[in-house]
């Protein structure tokens, strides 16, 4: 009974394990014990070396895709299927169609990926030159320099600065540099978050003040322009110093880029990120239940513009909010959810600064109004010019000299 028993225990040891090299010897013997009444499939082997287990006739069997084909490695988390007919004999070909290699599943990944980089190169230098057109608009503009206005200056400036050093990143941070951890490359690191973080405390300061406008009906002259920029560009800077430090001291590795498992030192500098995100998400939520009930009959041109300004921070904090919270999300391991995953995100990222030009600076009525004017007085400076410039280059008539010389002639 001793070999008789260890020759069955062993295919099913193998089995078990999962081992693919499971040949006839072991495997065949044993399965054609398990039933011994009804139509069945036998146990075999087919031409790849996928073992097939005795099956029921009808039955559609299923096992993992082989580790291994002609010297190319298969990702073995798919699997194979083979019917097992209704006449007790195997489908002539199993459907290995699930069954991907691992090479080709690289090289896609590689695909996407540069195509991933292009979307971000492309976007931000979109943004780029959207957002300097705007802030020259606003710093050639000085008709409109209100407080309102001086705040969408200042999130247009702080999107400049961080798609500034995020060019710088892509440009400078290679995997040499990553590896050895240089002081500037850190440096790099810091300005980018800093910046970063800027970007969301100055739509933090948009929200300030439609809240501040709107909903709590102060007068916006008690509000001050120092206020916004302690908020704005103030705020963030002690929050990435603290940050700094804890990444110095707990995970100063790779330019202070990525994070170990169990460190949670980034949440010191997105904590509060998210804090405003959601704070600015209540200001919304009670600025449009004022707007829906006392501003609707109003027509002034100070309750148009808010409203407008209303819209426009209705489409850019939740585009804001969407693009940061996906940094939190794990699409896992399916290959379509990744894809789609790393185009929207490079996507959104690449493309916020050409929203915020559009939507604080070229839809601006105000933008608009100033720029028209100012295009008129250029034209019509331009055409008093060309009118003078025509006129000192008319020629005197010599009809005209010669009658007024006769004339004079005359008198005498």
């Amino acid at each position: 009974r001793g070999p008789r028993l260890r020759s069955y225990l062993l295919p099913l040891l193998l089995l078990l394990l999962g081992e693919r090299s499971v040949t006839s010897v072991y495997c065949c013997p044993f399965m054609l014990t398990l039933c011994r009444s009804g139509l069945y499939c036998d146990t075999s082997i087919d031409g790849i070396g996928t073992c097939w287990p005795r099956s029921g006739a009808g039955q559609m069997v299923s096992r993992p895709c082989p580790e291994m084909f002609y010297g190319v490695r298969y990702n073995t988390t798919s699997n194979v299927y083979r019917k097992c007919l209704a006449n007790g004999t195997w489908a002539l070909k199993g459907n290995y169609s699930m069954c991907k290699a691992i090479l080709n599943e690289e090289k896609k990944g590689k695909m996407h990926y540069q195509i991933a980089v292009i979307i971000n190169f492309l976007g931000h230098c979109i943004s780029m030159v959207a957002l300097l057109i705007a802030f020259f608009l606003f710093l050639c503009l000085r008709s409109i320099r209100c407080l309102r206005n001086i705040i969408h200056w200042n999130l247009i400036a702080a999107f400049i600065l961080r798609n500034a050093t995020w060019f710088i990143v892509q440009l400078t941070m290679s995997p040499e540099v990553h590896e050895s951890n240089v002081a500037w490359c850190r440096l790099v690191t810091a300005a980018f978050n800093y910046f970063h973080s800027t970007n969301f405390f100055w739509m933090f300061g948009e929200g300030c003040y439609l809240h501040t406008a709107i909903v709590l009906t102060y007068s916006t002259d008690k509000l001050r322009k120092w206020m916004f920029i302690c908020i704005g560009w103030c705020i963030p800077f002690p929050i990435i110093v603290a940050w700094a430090i804890g990444k110095l001291y707990n995970d100063n590795e790779k330019c202070w880029f990525g994070k170990r498992a169990g460190i949670y030192t980034d949440y010191i500098y997105q904590g509060p990120m998210i804090l405003v995100l959601v704070i600015n998400f209540i200001f919304l939520f009670n600025i449009v239940r004022i707007l829906m009930t006392k501003l609707r009959a109003s027509t002034t041109s100070e309750t148009i513009q808010y409203r407008k300004a209303v819209k426009a921070t209705l489409v850019l904090l939740p585009l804001l909010g969407i693009t940061y919270m996906l940094f939190f999300v794990n699409p896992g391991e399916d290959e379509i959810s990744q894809i789609v995953f790393i185009y929207f995100n490079s996507f959104l990222e690449s493309f916020q600064g050409f929203f915020v030009s559009v939507f604080y600076c070229f839809l601006n009525s105000e933008v608009r109004s100033a720029v028209r004017k100012r295009f008129h007085r250029w034209q019509e400076q331009h055409s008093i010019r060309a009118r003078m410039t025509q006129a000192m280059s008319i020629p005197t008539s010599p009809s005209r000299v010669s009658f007024h010389s006769i004339k004079q002639s005359t008198s005498l």
